[in-house]
């Protein structure tokens, strides 16, 4: 088996986000990335929140740990329909699972769990019986992502980058 070096191929894929060119996204942003209709006739919503542009920047590994854990956390706060919430592999955001969840209502329950982030005191859960890797953390520099997503919000909306 080769490898293939040309980043203009690639391989099709049935998993979604293989198939969004990542060099024509303009993070940060919030976008449906799958629905699944489920045999009782609810609707399982998989959303992409993306921190970072992809190829280019990358949220760090304790900070994208510790947002893990406090959004996991604080976005039920706001909702009873997330699923769950977890990091990209490639450290440029993160999916949120929702049962049926809106886009409103996802919007506000981010926007209400990264504030929370902002506020908080400690990381939840960051110890070594609640956790697989209880000292990979870091609050401040969770606060600093979430602070600087925040800060764009009026761009969440807009997930391609102009002319694309």
């Amino acid at each position: 088996m080769t490898e293939k070096n040309n980043a203009s191929e690639k391989t099709p894929s049935n998993v979604e986000s293989f198939e969004l060119d990542h060099r024509l996204v303009a993070a940060p942003y919030v976008r449906v990335a799958g629905k699944t209709d489920l045999d009782d006739g609810k609707e399982v919503i998989k959303y992409d929140l993306r921190f970072c542009q992809p190829n280019k920047e990358h949220l760090d590994p304790k900070a994208m740990h510790s947002i893990e854990h406090m959004m996991a956390q604080f976005m039920r706060n706001y909702t009873d329909k997330l699923i769950g919430f977890a990091p990209m592999g490639c450290l440029t955001g993160f999916y949120a699972i929702t049962n049926g969840m809106g886009r409103e209502e996802l919007l506000r329950a981010l926007e209400g769990g990264l504030n929370d982030i902002l506020n908080a005191a400690e990381v939840p859960a960051a110890n070594e019986v609640q956790c697989g890797w209880g000292a990979n953390h870091s609050l401040e520099g969770a606060q600093e992502a979430a602070r600087a997503f925040l800060d764009k919000k009026d761009e969440w909306d807009q997930v391609m980058a102009e002319g694309n």
